[in-house]
């Protein structure tokens, strides 16, 4: 077996072009509307990571935590604000929330895997710790979204529910208790989902890619299991942190249901 990376020619890259031209095609024969979206988005991807390819070579040779984390927390933050942009309600602001519960479930989840699973030395190493970090704010960001939107929507939904169970002395976290679980377990969903068929459906990113550069299976199904557990903890803490730091923000100082969410979605 050639244990070497399999490297691939600007001329194979070029190449890969004529996937995209086939989903045009498919674009363009059921009129869908989307070539131009199509275009412009595989443009933005191949300068993006050809840029972030030449950046992360600089970052990885200087290997210095006051680099590392500024530029984890500007992942962050990005992540935060597609999260929340993701959520529908204009009414509310959830990017600091979101930024919150993303930075602090990625550094507990993230430093945990780095620190006593995996053990790079030295143990900040950027070539360990921005990948993984990574990975985690990607899964994170769709399950917190997830969970936002379920739990404005829940709420809207049991408006009257909400409001009988405060009137009957409930705490705001009492009367929405049941709807925060179902949020919870929405932005969960897709995490566990991908658990129950790894191995089976599908071959996820990071085994594939190590498999591709030489590594022995056997040790990337090991990375790979670290991954799916590590990315399960992120989400969980994620959208447990967003829900509890977003719930109050529904009700009044009077402890009554806003105006705003008092409204039917319909």
């Amino acid at each position: 077996m050639n244990h070497g990376i399999v490297s691939i020619s600007n001329g194979q890259l070029a190449l890969s072009l004529v996937l995209v031209l086939i989903t045009g095609l498919v674009s363009a024969f059921l009129r869908l509307g989307l070539l131009k979206s199509l275009v412009w988005g595989t443009v933005r991807a191949f300068v993006q990571l050809t840029l972030i390819g030449y950046v992360l070579a600089y970052i990885f040779q200087l290997n210095s935590l006051p680099v590392i984390i500024p530029i984890i927390l500007l992942m962050s933050f990005i992540a935060a604000r597609e999260a929340s942009r993701r959520v529908n309600e204009p009414t509310q602001k959830p990017l600091l929330v979101s930024f919150i519960a993303l930075t602090a479930s990625t550094f507990l989840v993230g430093l945990i895997v780095v620190g006593l699973i995996i053990g790079p030395e030295p143990w900040y190493s950027a070539r360990v710790m921005i990948p993984i970090f990574g990975m985690i704010l990607g899964n994170s960001m769709n399950g917190i979204s997830l969970a936002l939107d379920r739990m404005y929507g829940e709420v809207r939904a049991h408006v009257a529910e909400v409001e009988e169970l405060l009137c009957f002395g409930a705490s705001p976290w009492e009367a929405v208790r049941g709807l925060v679980r179902k949020a919870v377990s929405s932005g969960m969903t897709p995490t566990i989902n991908s658990l129950m068929v790894v191995g089976l459906v599908s071959l996820p990113g990071m085994m594939t890619g190590q498999i591709l550069a030489g590594a022995d299976p056997r040790e990337a199904v090991r990375y790979q299991i670290v991954v799916m557990v590590m990315v399960a903890a992120a989400v969980a803490v994620g959208c447990l942190l967003i829900v509890g730091l977003s719930y109050r923000k529904m009700f009044t100082k009077d402890l009554a249901l806003t105006g705003d969410m008092r409204r039917s979605i319909g």
